[in-house]
């Protein structure tokens, strides 16, 4: 296997990270209008991931930094067509993590309502939009033989990538949703159950009908088992959550999204950019690639540095693993 094979399925295992831990921390954050019922639930909620929340972002900066080095075209390309799509998800981030800083700064409700707000919004639009645009990846876009998109904002807004949108939006509420009713007590958990039930119904109508299309239209054996993976886990997921075993309806919950976005990866490999325009314009691993040295480099980096990171990343969900309630809510007078 050549390095630019090696690095392609590194960034494929750095966006899964990112999808599977930043996925449910999206979905907590639609929670705070859906399930809680008052402010001190949206408490309750914002704390099960306040420890965690920014370190989940740590995979997207890895993802996009070893985009830009390994596959330098790749993300010239992404990020100059996709400019609009993801300059909202990136001013979304921005005033998501403002929001969970400044929320508690001052005591005035409509301070603290107007953060809880902005919670809400900029964690729902990023979880649509990284469907979208991984939904227009797979799909192919504009690009003509000098690798430039050449397409409109317009033409992202097709129904394979709206219908993405849905499927990651959903999936990672649902995400969201079994992870509450395994961090937190009392009527709140069993309401998260309930809703998990309930939503878990719709994301997998959603997911079927999104993954069998990609399937159709480019899978092949690998991508086929991805998807098996993929149906059966949620399903599973609902089950165990039925079951009242939220550890495990969480797990398979994330291995539908692992395996998700393996097949996403799988059916898009060797491209990582397929052109819509001209097959032989498409970029690929070897023609979007950085150099044998730098990708060399990067690797001996990644081998040190990876480690490190997923230790202390370990070591903070264990230190915050127990469950909090309405109990545990200090009164704010």
């Amino acid at each position: 296997m050549e390095l630019h094979d090696v690095w392609f399925v590194l960034i494929a295992v750095l966006w899964t990270g990112y999808f599977f831990l930043e996925g449910f921390d999206f979905g907590v954050g639609v929670l705070t209008k859906l399930l809680a019922r008052n402010r001190v639930e949206k408490r309750v909620l914002i704390n099960t991931i306040g420890p965690v929340w920014d370190g989940n972002e740590v995979w997207l900066l890895t993802a996009g930094g070893a985009t830009f080095a390994a596959f330098p075209e790749w993300y010239a390309t992404l990020f100059s067509g996709f400019y609009l799509p993801l300059l909202i998800i990136l001013i979304c981030l921005i005033v998501r993590g403002v929001a969970f800083e400044y929320r508690a700064k001052r005591p005035e409700e409509h301070w603290q309502r107007n953060w809880e707000e902005a919670i809400f919004w900029t964690s729902l639009i990023p979880a649509f939009l990284w469907g979208v645009a991984f939904g227009n990846i797979v799909r192919g876009v504009k690009i003509d033989q000098e690798m430039e998109y050449v397409g409109t904002f317009g033409d992202l807004l097709n129904p394979y990538a709206i219908l993405g949108g849905l499927v990651t939006l959903t999936l990672f509420t649902f995400h969201g949703t079994v992870f509450t009713a395994l961090k937190t007590v009392g009527d709140i958990r069993e309401r998260a159950r309930k809703l998990a039930r309930n939503l878990g119904l719709v994301t997998a109508v959603l997911a079927l009908g999104f993954l069998g299309w990609t399937q159709l239209e480019r899978g092949d054996g690998p991508s086929l088992v991805a998807m098996v993976v993929a149906v059966v886990a949620l399903v599973a997921a609902l089950g165990a959550n039925q079951a009242g075993r939220e550890g495990w309806s969480f797990a398979l919950s994330g291995v539908t999204i692992v395996a998700a976005v393996a097949m996403l990866f799988l059916t898009l490999f060797p491209n990582v950019m397929p052109s819509s325009l001209n097959e032989a314009w498409s970029l690929t691993v070897t023609n979007a690639s950085s150099s044998p040295y730098t990708l060399k480099i990067m690797t001996w980096c990644a081998g040190i540095a990876t480690p490190m990171v997923l230790l202390y990343q370990g070591w903070t969900y264990w230190v915050f693993r127990k469950r909090i309630g309405t109990q545990h809510i200090a009164d704010p007078h």
